[in-house]
């Protein structure tokens, strides 16, 4: 689908340079002298270099629709992980390294959106909250309830986090997958 530069956004994927590339920032700038355009900062959705471009409301890029598909966490192997199916049953493989920081939540038998362009998979989204279990934690001192006063907790999956003081060791709960921030008890 081909749009105007200037109607380029935040999170939309356009084809460029013979290659995918995800919007990060735009800005609309009108200097003082010549036409308006928008500043895009893109980043390759393959390689993860980034590119500043400019384009003009009368270039035309085209956008790219991604196809989204729930699977199945199976396992990972050599830094793959390996996600199936549940209709179809074909497994698909994603590198680890593309969750970052919210691969750790990542479960066994976890059902997440895996993004795919032309049978290419090219990310993978978790669900937005998670439920884990507090590996350790310093125990519940009592009339230590202060407003807002939280203590270090490290999860069954090694993610430091800080919970109330009312929750112990053993307990589980639900943590938020983007900010690995504690949202409540389970």
């Amino acid at each position: 689908m081909k749009i105007n530069g200037n109607e380029i956004r935040p999170g939309n994927i356009i084809e460029h340079n013979d290659g995918l590339w995800i919007a990060v920032k735009t800005a609309h700038v009108k200097p003082g002298k010549g036409g308006a355009f928008a500043q895009v900062e893109l980043k390759n959705i393959r390689n993860g270099s980034k590119l500043n471009e400019r384009f003009r409301s009368a270039d035309k890029v085209e956008r790219v629709r991604l196809d989204q598909k729930d699977q199945q966490f199976l396992y990972e192997s050599d830094g793959m992980l390996v996600f199936m199916d549940s209709e179809t049953f074909e497994q698909t493989e994603i590198p680890a390294d593309i969750l970052g920081d919210r691969r750790p939540f990542l479960q066994d038998g976890m059902t997440v959106t895996v993004e795919f362009y032309e049978e290419e998979a090219l990310s993978c989204t978790l669900p937005e909250k998670v439920t884990c279990e507090i590996s350790e934690t310093e125990p519940v001192v009592k009339g230590q309830t202060a407003a807002n006063s939280f203590k270090p907790a490290v999860l069954e999956n090694g993610v430091r986090v800080l919970v109330p003081p009312f929750v112990g060791q053993g307990e589980k709960i639900v943590v938020n997958t983007e900010t690995a921030e504690y949202v409540e008890r389970a």
